[in-house]
């Protein structure tokens, strides 16, 4: 089971900054995790939510910002931050690319439609990196399918969260030619649904679990990767177990 870094080593750096995901390879992840959304000038940049309010303590829309004004916003002070020492602005995804070691990956959330596409492309094409090292992944089924038609060598999986059906959701993932399902960790998943989406040719990812019991029974159940804020810690919960 690979440990995935969500929004980096969110518990220890402030989420979806440089520090963030540098630290969670530094820690072990098998792979980072970053949000991303497109400025108003139509860079790739990686931050949460569709405004920066949370994160910024300014609230202003991402899409109405242009990258040079995003870039001038401090996002490492904020909630238990705010009187740490980081000072980190919100990147574009260009930067976060180099991070990802040789042999790790990077799973990254697609928080727009299809629209983000053509710079995608280009900006994924220009980092040197083997789609291999790089997962796309969505809440949006009909976004995911895009991706999967226009980056075909990448994996493509869909989010989703309870109370959908399981059943539906491998059906759908299938149908759309994905290549797996990345799942909020409170549906009820165990050996016999893992099995049934590895029957169907998918992989089987979960979120967001900082919880050792849970970790441990999701692993038990063969899910192939796992999501948590706490990479190196969990690691190490788990090498204990």
């Amino acid at each position: 089971m690979k440990l995935i870094a969500h929004r980096g080593a969110s518990h220890d750096a402030p989420e979806n900054t440089l520090a963030a995901l540098r630290l969670g390879y530094a820690q072990g992840a098998d792979a980072g995790e970053v949000d991303v959304h497109l400025s108003r000038d139509a860079r790739i940049v990686v931050h949460h939510d569709a405004d920066t309010g949370r994160t910024a303590g300014l609230r202003h829309a991402v899409a109405a910002q242009s990258l040079a004004e995003l870039r001038s916003l401090n996002v490492g002070q904020w909630g238990k931050w705010h009187a740490s020492a980081f000072s980190e602005n919100i990147p574009p995804l260009a930067d976060v690319l180099p991070l990802v070691p040789a042999g790790r990956r990077l799973f990254v959330e697609l928080k727009v439609g299809a629209e983000i596409l053509p710079e995608l492309e280009r900006v994924l094409r220009a980092s040197g990196l083997a789609p291999a090292q790089l997962a796309l992944i969505t809440f949006d089924l009909a976004t995911a399918r895009a991706v999967k038609l226009r980056l075909p060598a990448h994996e493509v999986c869909w989010v989703a969260e309870p109370p959908a059906p399981l059943d539906g959701l491998i059906r759908q993932a299938k149908t759309a030619g994905l290549d797996g399902l990345d799942l909020g960790y409170k549906f009820p998943i165990d050996a016999a649904f893992v099995q049934k989406v590895h029957g169907a040719g998918l992989k089987l990812y979960t979120w967001t679990v900082d919880d050792p019991a849970v970790a441990r029974a999701q692993r038990a159940a063969g899910i192939d990767g796992l999501t948590t804020n706490r990479p190196g810690w969990m690691r190490e919960q788990l090498s204990a177990a």
